[in-house]
């Protein structure tokens, strides 16, 4: 009965960190789809799965990357059924960075988003797992089912692009947002280097 006990109770505990995790996830969802509705469906499969799959979740290990890689799953399931590439004229992709800037710097917090819509989706999707939602080369990469090499790559591209399309030459280009600098920072060095050779 003690055991009983104890696994609901710390079924309940999961459930309430899922559950703050949510925002996060629908950040994640954004980004992928390019679409709110479509977002929230994503994190509604997503709690779904994880709800119906908690007691093989264990505690202690990272609950964050657990739900985000049921999410991707459940997006590239939907994905391949799709058959199409998923765009996002809107720059919808990028709202996870909801934090608008108190002022303006020369790069426009709009324009950044519509900037990262103009990356491929396999680096956008490293830059926002890294930069963004604040997870390890390692946890984005068991997370994309990749190398850590293969997400450092993606990275890299994608803020050596970022930095050219935005044509950036200091950090103080861009506004206080710190979501923003967190997506953007190393940019300004990197644009100088030059840019691999492999392509993902």
């Amino acid at each position: 009965m003690s055991t009983n006990r104890s696994s609901a109770h710390s079924d309940s505990l999961v459930r309430d960190d899922i559950l703050a995790i949510v925002p996060q996830l629908r950040g994640f969802a954004i980004s992928l789809s390019g679409n709110f509705d479509r977002a929230d469906d994503l994190v509604q499969e997503t709690l779904l799965r994880a709800l119906a799959n908690i007691e093989s979740f264990e505690l202690g290990t990272n609950l964050p990357a657990w739900l985000f890689t049921i999410l991707r799953n459940a997006f590239r399931a939907e994905y391949r059924k799709r058959r199409r590439e998923v765009e996002d004229s809107n720059g919808r992709h990028a709202e996870m960075l909801k934090t608008y800037p108190e002022q303006h710097g020369h790069i426009d917090f709009k324009e950044l988003q519509q900037t990262l819509g103009k990356l491929p989706a396999s680096q956008r999707e490293a830059l926002i797992l890294v930069c963004a939602s604040g997870f390890s080369y390692k946890e984005a990469a068991e997370i994309c089912g990749c190398a850590d090499g293969t997400v450092k790559s993606r990275v890299h591209r994608a803020r050596i692009t970022l930095a050219e399309l935005l044509s950036i030459e200091d950090i103080d280009d861009l506004g206080p947002d710190q979501a923003s600098r967190a997506v953007v920072a190393g940019t300004v060095s990197m644009s100088a280097e030059h840019r691999p050779t492999d392509y993902i």
